[in-house]
């Protein structure tokens, strides 16, 4: 056993010895611990601890142990972090949708895990903000039950002409039509009803818009008409009536009630017109039906990671 005045007068050559330096005058009683402590850099708190390890464990309980971090058995391997990481570069999707492009390669890991690694690798978005969120009470819809319809501009000019994108999606299986025109009257939005009575895999019975022109007179003389009861109808409703489709508005100033072709349009944004310089129409036409063809093929949250064709084929 070292001496306590060998410990006092020679310098420590190790954090072991610094230690004991300190303890063993304590142990012997040679003096008291709020005495030390006034002089002791580390506090009394610390100076009680290697104390009482001492009494418990000797000179083996105050050997400085490793502070490496020990290795975690449940780590996610490495080669399912690349590929979140390859994905989320290539596709932007959101953790959730991710998750299902993985289970189809057979990669098992927590929508929570596929976020971890995102924020980790600093792909995360940073405009995103907390919001309330509330619970609605969702009435399932049967296939051609309602129809959201609206119109986006095409970003910017092509061939130096403003184009138009009529755009329909059904409310149950997300299931989505495309198409572009030059113009966007009522012309344009009852041949685009049209192009969708032939092409819908199911029978349309409601649809809902907006309270554009191209859609509803009810701003633009329908109140005013010479005869409020039997007023003038649009061109749009006309040929609803002709089809027996029943045609809702939404609120004015409320597009949150035509929220999925929103959220639709918002993806055509982020996904396709972002992605690509379209320099001609037909060239616009050719690679808005193939997006379309892509689109009716993306795994949707709403739909538990199924895409709007494999909702089709369930139905039938």
């Amino acid at each position: 056993m070292r001496k306590s005045t060998d410990m006092c007068t020679k310098l420590p050559g190790n954090a072991l010895e610094e230690r004991l330096r300190w303890v063993l005058p304590i142990v012997r009683q040679e003096i008291r611990l709020v005495e030390a402590a006034k002089v002791f850099p580390g506090g009394k708190r610390t100076l009680e601890r290697w104390v009482a390890v001492y009494r418990q464990s000797g000179e083996a309980g105050l050997a400085p142990k490793s502070t490496r971090p020990k290795g975690q058995p449940n780590e996610t391997p490495i080669r399912i972090k690349e590929r979140v990481i390859e994905l989320r570069q290539k596709t932007k999707l959101c953790a959730k949708k991710l998750n299902y492009k993985l289970r189809k390669e057979n990669i098992a890991v927590s929508d929570r895990v596929i976020g971890k690694i995102i924020k980790a690798e600093g792909l995360a978005r940073k405009y995103r903000v907390r919001k309330l969120k509330y619970k609605y009470l969702k009435v399932p819809l049967t296939q051609g039950e309602l129809i959201e319809i609206d119109i986006k501009y095409v970003p910017g000019l092509v061939g130096e002409k403003q184009y138009y994108q009529f755009t329909a999606i059904d409310c149950s299986s997300r299931w989505r039509h495309l198409e572009i025109y030059d113009d966007f009257g009522n012309g344009s939005a009852i041949a685009f009803l049209g192009c969708l009575l032939k092409i819908a895999p199911f029978r349309i019975r409601a649809i809902k818009t907006d309270n554009g022109s191209s859609f509803t007179n009810r701003y633009n003389g329908y109140l005013k008409s010479a005869d409020p009861i039997n007023p003038r109808l649009h061109p749009f409703d006309l040929e609803c009536q002709k089809y027996n489709i029943i045609h809702y508005l939404i609120d004015p100033g409320k597009p949150a009630q035509n929220g999925k072709v929103e959220r639709s349009h918002r993806t055509d944004q982020e996904m396709f017109y972002e992605r690509r310089k379209i320099r001609t129409i037909l060239g616009l036409k050719r690679a808005i039906r193939q997006w379309n063809s892509e689109y009716n093929d993306l795994e949707h949250c709403a739909l538990d990671g199924k895409t709007p064709n494999e909702m089709l084929l369930l139905s039938n």
